[in-house]
């Protein structure tokens, strides 16, 4: 049995006892500080937040419960992007952390997550005198909360719940350094679809401002358009780890993940914010990505470099189908989704094949297509249904969206479970023989690799690459603490490097394979870690080692000392939790869609004026 209490701050386990007290008090401190600030306006004793939403609220002509709340949204979740970004980016070339508070992204991300519920409180706290539009959730005889409000709160709470939730998971399974481990998931799913409630919430200002007569303005087809880049970027996170090119599950996820992220978001932002629409939103999506990667990538903190989807080709081809007729709302998004998983995933993969660290090869494409689009089929369907609430026009019948959206979760999700299918080979093993390539701050080497059987992989595999983490960031370490080399080919079988490769210090040096469902490593080089009591696996001349499952390599502090079925039990914990958000976000939609009279689903109409 694990007894992760008893775990006193270990290297490979949860933080330190005082770095949690410290956490947990100041942030325990800042809580009751908001609270009492939204008691004291409740009972009207104070009237400066009053004042401060309501200028903002006649600068947007929306009510102060929207004005204020989206301020500070837009701030904040710029802040927890810097702060993820930056956090991967960290593990990526130094490995774990000593604790929390040693990471300084993490002041950065707990701050995001924490603004961002305090973003959705504040949209609950701040109606007074009036109920927050006709979708108004009653909490008590005389106060109401918008639906918008509540559901930008719950992800934001559930997001933060991440945060110490993640400490727990390591005390009981170890440091997962993954993205895609439970808990990291919470954060970022949280944050991610917050941007859904932002939206609702816009829509409840819209059908309550303090000035209808006041023509609607660029400023808020703008803020609109960049609430959908925000989303496009929170459903882009989940794609991080293939960004930075330390991908720990299979290639053929990333190009069904960005197909969702895609679908999802400029269906709904063509159909609501009209022509042209879906550019501006990949456009803002791509210079925040840009100014993110620079600051993180850049001499200011020197950590490995990253880059992102652009998403142009699909934006392009969402616009073209948009001079097709599009009353017919969701047939029209999910024909969307399906050349969008076609020809736009083709458009896209120029991007990166041209900019990523491992391309898409032909021969992953028809599972590709498999995955793909059933996906941005799904996907479509509900951008075109998000779309219909944020126009006012009518949904399907209860039944009929229910299931839509059960669909859809359900297409989604065994997409995700092919896509997790690994193939470990059986007595597969590697020679290799290095030879020395100078110093460059150690030891660096070329190697020479010959795989047994000779047939492991196919001419057109995925990769077949060295990858050097956790070297150290800064510019004087080789690729800022990440160094991946693709191998070439000299026949079946055999193998050389095309650049030399670091095998010394703090680095972990690992052969990867991944070709269709074969994946698997096998280490060259692991500096000793006392923190896990893990010995140094030596880069001797010349060696011959097994083929093992890659995540005991690259996730070398994961602790496999529990029951099988407590990691089970833990994870469909979080996936049910993460269903629920999921659950909540349909149900809020579909209140407000239900409250508010309709427009006419007609001929295609614009809501504001496009720049």
């Amino acid at each position: 049995m694990v007894d992760w209490t008893a775990a006193p701050g270990s290297e490979g386990g949860g933080a330190a006892w005082d770095q949690v007290a410290i956490m947990s008090g100041s942030a325990g401190l800042i809580a009751l500080v908001l609270l009492w600030i939204g008691y004291l306006h409740r009972t009207r004793r104070i009237t400066w937040l009053q004042r401060v939403a309501d200028r903002l609220g006649r600068l947007l002509n929306r009510p102060g419960w929207v004005a204020l709340p989206l301020a500070m949204f837009l701030a904040t979740i710029l802040t927890a992007l810097l702060g993820f970004i930056w956090d991967v980016s960290l593990h990526i070339g130094n490995g774990r952390d000593e604790g929390p508070l040693a990471n300084p992204a993490h002041y950065f991300i707990l701050a995001g997550l924490f603004f961002l519920f305090t973003a959705g409180m504040s949209a609950i706290v701040l109606p007074l005198d009036e109920k927050p539009g006709a979708a108004a959730v009653r909490i008590t005889r005389t106060w109401y909360a918008p639906v918008g409000g509540i559901l930008l709160a719950g992800a934001g709470l559930y997001a933060l719940i991440g945060f110490p939730l993640d400490d727990v998971w390591h005390r009981i399974f170890g440091q997962d350094v993954t993205l895609w481990g439970p808990t990291h998931l919470m954060l970022i799913g949280g944050a991610g679809l917050s941007l859904v409630g932002v939206l609702l919430l816009e829509f409840e200002g819209s059908h309550n401002r303090p000035d209808p007569d006041r023509p609607e303005t660029r400023r808020m087809w703008l803020l609109r358009a960049f609430a959908f880049g925000g989303l496009l970027i929170g459903l882009s996170v989940f794609q991080v780890e293939f960004d930075f090119g330390v991908e720990q599950f299979r290639l053929v996820l990333q190009p069904m993940l960005i197909v969702a992220a895609a679908s999802i978001t400029l269906v709904a932002a063509r159909l609501t914010l009209g022509a042209g629409g879906t550019l501006v939103v990949v456009v803002f999506a791509a210079v925040v990505r840009t100014v993110v990667a620079v600051l993180v990538g850049g001499p200011l903190i020197d950590a490995p470099r990253n880059v992102f989807p652009l998403y142009l080709g699909i934006a392009v081809v969402v616009e073209l189908l948009a001079l097709l007729p599009t009353d017919r709302r969701i047939l029209w998004g999910a024909g969307c989704g399906l050349v969008a998983a076609t020809a736009g995933l083709w458009l896209e993969s120029l991007w990166i094949g041209a900019m990523f660290v491992d391309p898409w090869p032909a021969a992953m494409w028809p599972e590709l297509l498999a995955m793909a689009i059933p996906t941005g089929i799904a996907g479509g369907v509900i951008g075109a249904m998000l779309a219909t609430v944020l126009r006012g026009e009518p949904l399907p019948r209860p039944p009929v969206r229910r299931t839509l959206v059960a669909a859809a979760v359900v297409v989604v999700a065994a997409a995700t479970a092919n896509g997790l299918m690994i193939d470990v080979p059986e007595d597969a093993r590697a020679a290799v023989a290095l030879t020395d390539a100078g110093d460059q701050g150690g030891r660096m080497v070329h190697a020479d690799i010959r795989l047994t059987p000779g047939d492991l992989v196919g001419e057109d595999p995925e990769w077949i690459q060295i990858l050097a983490w956790q070297g150290g960031v800064g510019s004087d370490s080789p690729g800022r603490g990440l160094v991946v080399d693709q191998l070439r080919r000299v026949e079946p079988g055999h193998y050389v490097t095309t650049k030399p490769v670091p095998v010394h210090g703090s680095w972990k040096t690992v052969l990867r394979i991944q070709d269709g469902r074969t994946q698997t490593a096998l280490p060259i080089f692991m500096a000793a870690d006392p923190g896990i009591a893990a010995e140094e696996v030596p880069a001797l001349d010349s060696f011959t080692r097994p083929f093992v499952a890659e995540i005991t390599v690259l996730q070398r502090e994961r602790s496999f000392d529990h029951p099988a079925w407590l990691f089970a039990a833990a994870s469909l914990v979080v996936l049910a939790c993460s269903l629920i958000l999921i659950a909540a976000l349909s149900w809020g939609a579909a209140r407000i869609n239900d409250r508010y009279p309709h427009r006419a689903p007609a001929a295609e109409r614009e809501q504001a004026p496009v720049p």
